[in-house]
């Protein structure tokens, strides 16, 4: 399994309805949910049964907000094989993909057709959609012949728009490369999780990017991670390794890795290039009245940091004494879903409902569970407004549904899809709706929102510059902390009815 953007994936081998290309193979990319202004990845954690299912279907690599960054590195792509002796042969060396110019017009046409076929949301459009009417959708293309490539990808746009969805869509090969330069680990690896003959999972190496810091370290695809500055990665998730290999630019992280499957280990030092910057600001206020305090947290974005940088925030404010806590979400667009998802188990007692997942394909359908106790249990109020969106309207609805928050502000955005990225034979992609997010409570997010508890409270000032963090002010009156604290006791009575 990935847990980095943008992956060059192996390929997944389905059986086409009419056999024009042998042995098709749909390269699935990102499994991922729209926010309002970017495009969010949907990483599963080491509890997330949802994601472990279609991933390990599809080796999915995660498509996450820093696509529209500038600074892209190369693609990953698989390194050099070492010379034999070196490195044990892999058993499930990927295919080679065919080459473009193989690839018939018409059967290119048909395998974006079929993409849609096999998982489209019908009711993510705003047309009727039924497998029947995409049939007669395939018949009516397929009347005339496709002369070229520009005019298969024409009609591959064209069909797509004819749903009716604006966030299925199609990637141009250039378009698609893009979204195979993000390198979330920092060191110029993806890594992806796979069971072991024990049913226990292992952290691989699925790529590498060419000239990069771990690939000059010799670090080759296939190679199994086994440790990082001495902690061991057994058991954790491929997203929480990557945060482990997170560190300031140009500082170094000592990793174990072993070649092939019967390889002996080695360590390797890997100089890191590029990092994800913190997304997790945090403050604390001392009311003017009384002992008790108020610890503020800003969140930004969900990325490979979130999770770790605010149990670093968490801490720090409790450690000083904050009684209350307020995690402002506002003009939050999402980011990695995974990380969103973690965060809010935080919060959430074991069995407690993060959000639900629907979809056509059986193995979408899913509800995503916290697992261990809360790290926090203190009431927490949500800042939101109408652009806190996916991933961020994950974080506030299960807190709130789940009790252990109010929600402030604003109705939120109303951002809940959740799409995949698939690589045609010919390097450019489609981008397919494939299910959404119901909440704990079972509300649809898309296109609904959330709606909050209080568009205000008495006595809460809140406001800060987002050119200026470090002049955030935050100061809630002992009226609204009372008013906090009742609703919430509210919420837990009705539950327990």
């Amino acid at each position: 399994m990935i847990y980095s953007s943008c992956s060059r994936p192996f390929p997944l081998s389905s059986a086409r309805t009419e056999a024009k290309i042998p042995s098709r193979r749909r390269r699935f990319v990102a499994v991922f949910a729209n926010s309002s202004q970017r495009v969010d990845a949907n990483h599963r954690g080491s509890s997330s049964e949802f994601l472990h299912k279609i991933l390990l279907r599809a080796i999915a690599g995660a498509l996450s907000v820093a696509l529209v960054y500038s600074d892209c590195t190369p693609p990953l792509v698989a390194g050099p094989v070492a010379p034999p002796g070196e490195v044990c042969r892999e058993a499930d060396a990927p295919e080679e993909a065919m080459p473009s110019a193989s690839v018939k017009n018409e059967d290119l046409v048909e395998e974006a057709w079929e993409v849609v076929n096999d998982s489209f949301l019908g009711e993510a459009g705003n047309r009727d959609w039924s497998p029947e009417k995409w049939l007669k959708e395939k018949e009516y293309i397929f009347q005339n012949s496709i002369q070229t490539r520009s005019r298969a990808h024409n009609v591959i746009r064209k069909m797509l728009a004819s749903l009716g969805d604006p966030y299925t869509r199609f990637l141009s090969p250039a378009e698609f490369s893009k979204m195979a330069r993000y390198d979330m680990s920092g060191i110029g690896i993806n890594l992806r999780e796979v069971p072991d003959h024990d049913g226990a999972v292992k952290i691989k190496v699925l790529g590498v990017i060419l000239d990069g810091p771990a690939h000059s370290a010799g670090v080759r695809q296939g190679d199994e991670l086994l440790s990082v500055n001495g902690l061991t990665v057994r058991g954790k998730s491929a997203f929480e390794v990557s945060s482990m290999l997170q560190g300031p630019k140009e500082t170094f992280v000592t990793i174990e890795v072993r070649h092939g499957d019967c390889g002996q280990s080695h360590l390797i030092k890997v100089q890191r290039h590029s990092v994800a910057r913190t997304p997790v600001f945090y403050h604390l206020e001392k009311m003017e009245k009384g002992d008790i305090s108020v610890g503020y947290i800003h969140i930004k974005e969900f990325n490979a940091l979130a999770r770790k940088d605010l149990i670093i925030a968490l801490k720090n404010l409790l450690n000083s004494g904050a009684s209350y806590l307020v995690l402002d979400l506002r003009d939050n667009p999402g980011g990695l879903v995974q990380a969103g998802i973690e965060v809010a188990k935080l919060f959430l007692d074991k069995g407690e409902t993060v959000i639900y997942t629907v979809g056509r394909d059986p193995e979408v359908q899913d509800d995503i569970i916290a697992e261990g106790t809360p790290f926090v249990t203190n009431p927490v109020i949500v800042l939101v407004n109408n652009r806190t969106a996916s991933a961020s309207e994950i974080v506030a609805s299960a807190l709130r549904d789940n009790c252990k928050a109010v929600l402030v502000g604003e109705k939120t955005y109303g951002k809940g899809l959740i799409q995949s990225v698939y690589e045609l034979h010919d390097g450019s992609g489609v981008v397919v709706t494939i299910g959404k997010y119901v909440t704990p409570n079972h509300v649809d997010i898309n296109r609904n929102g959330i709606q909050p508890d209080f568009s205000r409270f008495p006595g809460i000032l809140f406001f800060f510059s987002f050119n200026q963090i470090c002049t955030i002010l935050v100061n809630i009156s002992l009226t609204a902390l009372i008013e906090v604290a009742h609703h919430l006791s509210r919420c837990h009575l009705q539950r327990l009815r």
